[in-house]
């Protein structure tokens, strides 16, 4: 009984530090899960626990493990010597959490990645003016005409419109080229 109790609490202490790393519940402490799930423990031994338990999921989160991953990062953790490795329980309990949870904590992260407001649509066309509104023929060149759909999870879009003459239309061009330029050297540094 007292091993099913064990494995029933650090399922709990698991469960906490994804609320509160993965799914942003910032009345989810360290404190209280100390309080509910370990009141008998020291405090510098739930400390060193919740910690260990924290960057194994922040690295299982991280690398998005699949289950083979998973098992091969287990496996290696529990060979480990000394307060560096988990125990078997622990494994099990980190294994069954994750196979659970992986794709509720994959969605977070990628949430929590994201720019808001996020670009949710764009058209363009290009317009000629023939004449003005009093019929005086216009010498103006093309107009890019750009319409940017824009908005924020959950919430109805906006739309941003923007107009380019041929010059603006060249600088962004230009722009755009630079910063493909600059990713292409990070990368290729890397």
């Amino acid at each position: 009984m007292a091993d099913a109790e064990a494995a029933k609490r650090l399922s709990g202490l698991l469960n906490g530090i994804a609320q509160s790393v993965f799914y942003q519940k910032s009345d989810v402490t360290e404190q209280l899960l100390k309080a509910e799930l370990f009141p008998e423990l020291p405090l510098g031994e739930f400390t060193a626990l919740h910690d260990k338990m924290k960057g194994l999921l922040r690295s299982m989160a991280s690398a998005d493990m699949d289950h083979a991953q998973l098992e091969a990062f287990l496996t290696a953790q529990t060979r480990k010597q000394g307060s560096g490795g988990v125990s078997a329980e622990q494994a099990a309990a980190l294994s069954r959490f994750w196979k659970s949870q992986r794709v509720r904590v994959r969605e977070s992260v990628l949430a929590q990645s994201r720019w808001e407001p996020g670009l949710r649509g764009i058209s363009w066309r290009v317009d000629l003016q023939a004449a003005d509104s009093q019929g005086v023929a216009a010498h103006s060149g093309p107009v890019a005409l750009v319409e940017l759909e824009v908005g924020r999870t959950g919430q109805d879009s906006e739309f941003v419109c923007l107009e380019f003459d041929e010059a603006r239309v060249n600088r962004v061009l230009k722009k755009m080229a630079d910063i493909q330029e600059s990713m292409d050297r990070i990368i290729q540094q890397t």
